[in-house]
């Protein structure tokens, strides 16, 4: 008799449980159950601005434990030998398709977070063994988008670095821009919870965005906090707003290098004023998109020191019949259950 799992699939704006047979793994691939899924901003964009057709599957940010093995597979990605029972994180970009973008009817099913199981059966897929607690493991997909981030700002010894944004992708480029040698770090978001774990993480200065409700007034706090007033090295732009975009290159100094990391699905457009943001400022723009498998490689070692308050990101676990709570809260207030959401996380139930 097959077993069955549940998912949390996403149709239209509405979340429906429904239930799959659980495939066998096939050679080559490897079935989870699942532990942990976070909700991304992504996820979240594609449920407001429904980016996808038909009933989607939604969770690439996860973190499971091997339940069985696919004939032939016996390491991960790096070689190291991988057992049933053995907790595994994996990229969720692979050549043949992305995990937490699929059809949900479409067989084999389960190839999103939001689920009972996961069915890593899209060749290649980097899959990589660690030893990290699943509330820590569960950030290496965002952690991974830092890592990319300030790799390619190229954050150079005690430059001043402001993050837009306080979210998970935030806090995480906050803690990836430190480690490459950011000198002064100042974070621009809300609300109060999220500002304090950024203090907690390494950030010198925080401005609320409650507070200081005028962005020329933030760019006037944000201006002050650098060398002589002429702005900051490096912007990240974490926060996934059109309009935080003009406001950080107002931020810049001249020569900087501004990091567009917050808009991973159409949202829109905006007007901006070419000459006076970007050429007067002489500066250097970049775009990133998701992750690699480098990405993956490099980033592990760095979370699994877990010399950061990680754990304290995940500000809510909820089962799989409450996602649509998850992105309610995520959507709105950014409150759930009293308490301001950081980073939320649905728990599989197999």
């Amino acid at each position: 008799m097959s077993r069955i799992g549940r998912a949390a699939v996403m149709v239209g704006q509405r979340f429906e449980m429904r239930e799959y047979p659980v495939p066998e793994p096939a050679p080559g691939t490897i079935l989870l159950r699942q532990e942990l899924a976070g909700i991304c901003g992504t996820d979240l964009h594609n449920w407001q601005f429904q980016r996808l057709q038909g009933d989607i599957l939604l969770g690439h940010e996860n973190v499971g434990i091997v339940e069985e093995l696919g004939e032939g597979v016996e390491t991960d990605y790096l070689g190291k030998p991988l057992r049933v029972g053995d907790r595994v994180v994996f990229a969720p970009g692979t050549a043949s398709g992305a995990y937490g973008f699929w059809s949900a009817d479409a067989v084999p099913h389960f190839r999103g977070g939001f689920a009972d199981y996961t069915y890593l059966g899209q060749p290649p897929t980097c899959v990589l063994r660690t030893t990290l607690p699943p509330e820590v493991a569960v950030l290496i997909e965002p952690f991974t988008i830092g890592v990319h981030a300030a790799m390619r700002a190229r954050v150079q010894f005690g430059e001043t670095v402001v993050i837009q944004g306080s979210g998970a992708i935030g806090l995480v480029t906050l803690v990836c821009a430190k480690v490459s040698g950011a000198g002064r770090l100042i974070v621009v978001g809300g609300p109060a919870g999220r500002l304090e774990l950024a203090r907690e993480m390494g950030a010198d200065v925080v401005i609320d965005i409650a507070q200081v409700r005028d962005p020329a007034e933030r760019t006037k706090l944000v201006r002050e906090q650098t060398p002589r007033g002429a702005g900051a090295d490096v912007v990240f732009e974490c926060a996934g707003f059109l309009p935080a975009i003009p406001e950080g290159l107002g931020y810049l100094r001249y020569s900087g290098t501004f990091v567009e990391m917050g808009q991973f699905v159409d949202v829109g457009s905006l007007d901006l004023n070419p000459n006076q943001l970007l050429m007067r400022k002489n500066l250097r723009l970049e775009a990133i998109w998701g992750s690699t498998y480098e990405h993956f490689v490099r980033g592990l070692p760095v979370l699994e020191k877990n010399e950061f308050p990680f754990a304290r990101m995940i500000s809510h676990v909820l089962p799989l019949e409450r996602v649509a709570d998850g992105f309610d809260a995520l959507s709105g207030s950014y409150r759930l259950d009293g308490r301001d959401a950081i980073k939320i996380a649905v728990k599989g139930g197999a």
